[in-house]
């Protein structure tokens, strides 16, 4: 029961980055619909290799691979508008939003595996369509813990 308890920790909890540095949150929350956006488009146009057909069947090799090229594109566009100040260098950008972007598949396949195993089709009905709330955060909750750590390490 610590998902999704623990990224909430870190996206929450003492010295969280959400409150300490909101342009690093929102940068992440930018690379995680880029690694969505990236992983459909990929998919979708070239995906052939199903990853976990019977947790997901709509995830492919192809589009693992286009959406986390996609967040490390999409990192470094967003580290130069939104982080203007920063010192981070854009290969430091773009190797931890593939990590965001790796993290949120994983998030996204742990949550479908949790729905599989609850025989749901979807995590709620807020978001009719979209397969719930958690189904728009999965990825971002695992992403946020693993970045927690990076900008944590990287202090």
């Amino acid at each position: 029961m610590a998902y999704p308890v623990v990224p909430r920790f870190a996206i929450f909890g003492s010295g969280a980055f959400i409150f300490t540095r909101p342009m690093l949150w929102a940068w992440l929350v930018v690379v995680v619909a880029g690694y969505d956006t990236g992983g459909y488009i990929f998919g979708n146009l070239f995906g052939k290799h199903k990853i976990a057909p019977t947790i997901s069947a709509g995830k492919t090799w192809q589009g693992l691979f286009g959406g986390v090229m996609f967040a490390g594109f999409i990192g470094i566009v967003a580290g130069l508008l939104l982080l203007k100040n920063s010192s981070y260098a854009t290969i430091t950008l773009y190797l931890v939003a593939c990590c965001a972007g790796f993290f949120a598949f994983l998030g996204d396949l742990f949550e479908s595996c949790l729905k599989r195993n609850a025989k749901l089709k979807d995590s709620g009905a807020l978001l009719p369509g979209h397969g719930g709330v958690l189904d728009r955060i999965d990825g971002l909750l695992f992403a946020a813990l693993v970045f927690d750590m990076v900008i944590t390490f990287l202090r």
